[in-house]
């Protein structure tokens, strides 16, 4: 008959079913994969898929009890690495949304909605725009897979079972500033733009004042803004390389950590 002693199940949950909340945690949260467009079934099955391969490469596993506090506990912890790192991610993808979004207000045209079938709220469309955009920047440059090699490096540079330190909650604490930070920089020279043709107005205003400034202003503002927009992608490319590369070299920063 067919026997398993508690330590050999021990054995296999640790070295199996501990990294595999890990990964799980990071694919249900980071963008692209972890969205509604991709559904939860699909994510698990990556989930194991990537797991059976990086297992054979993996350090030592701790030995624990299937069914005990402390694997709760462990648990618990890899699942907060991977949604850390997966949040981490986030913050990169929502600097391009809130540029696009300070844009639309800047230039009139945050009336404009549409429902994000990813997040499920209602974003201005310029906003989208640049969300789409930076999604497929990030896959042609295969920026998921750069991710999956952190992922992988994480056992080793935070093994399993070491809890997480105060530094590791800073670093994403101060990243909420770089977010605002890259996102006004992104756009500063659209907003500046418009911040002209909007004072050329007021002037026009005060030279005129039986102008109707409000019927031309606002066609005129929203051409000129869109003309900008298009003269700006020209070197979206070179903006978007020197942020990914900042923000996945912050990612591998954060699993380092002390």
């Amino acid at each position: 008959m067919f026997e398993l002693s508690d330590t050999q199940i021990g054995g296999w949950v640790g070295q199996f079913m501990l990294p595999l909340f890990r990964v799980a945690a990071l694919l249900m949260s980071m963008p692209v994969i972890g969205t509604q467009v991709v559904p939860v079934r699909i994510r698990l099955y990556l989930s194991l898929a990537i797991t059976l391969v990086l297992v054979p490469a993996l350090p030592a596993m701790p030995q624990v009890d299937a069914l005990s506090l402390q694997t709760l506990v462990l648990i618990a912890q890899e699942v907060l690495i991977g949604v850390m790192l997966g949040f981490a991610l986030q913050l990169f993808f929502q600097l391009f949304v809130l540029a696009g979004q300070l844009l639309a207000t800047q230039m009139g045209l945050g009336f404009a909605s549409m429902m994000d079938p990813v997040n499920g709220v209602s974003v201005p469309v310029l906003g989208q725009f640049f969300n789409v955009l930076v999604v497929l920047l990030f896959l042609t440059m295969n920026g998921h897979l750069v991710v999956l090699d952190t992922l992988a490096e994480s056992f080793t540079s935070l093994p399993v079972g070491e809890a997480l330190s105060s530094e590791h909650y800073w670093a994403v604490a101060t990243r909420l500033g770089w977010v605002l930070g890259a996102g006004l920089l992104l756009v500063l020279p659209a907003i500046t733009a418009l911040l002209v043709i909007n004072l050329a107005f007021g002037l026009m205003t005060r030279a005129a004042p039986q102008l109707n400034i409000f019927s031309i202003g606002l066609p005129l503002t929203l051409v000129l803004g869109m003309v900008i927009v298009w003269v700006g992608l020209a070197d979206i490319f070179a903006q978007y390389q020197v942020f990914v590369t900042d923000a996945l070299q912050w990612l591998r920063e954060l699993i380092r950590a002390p």
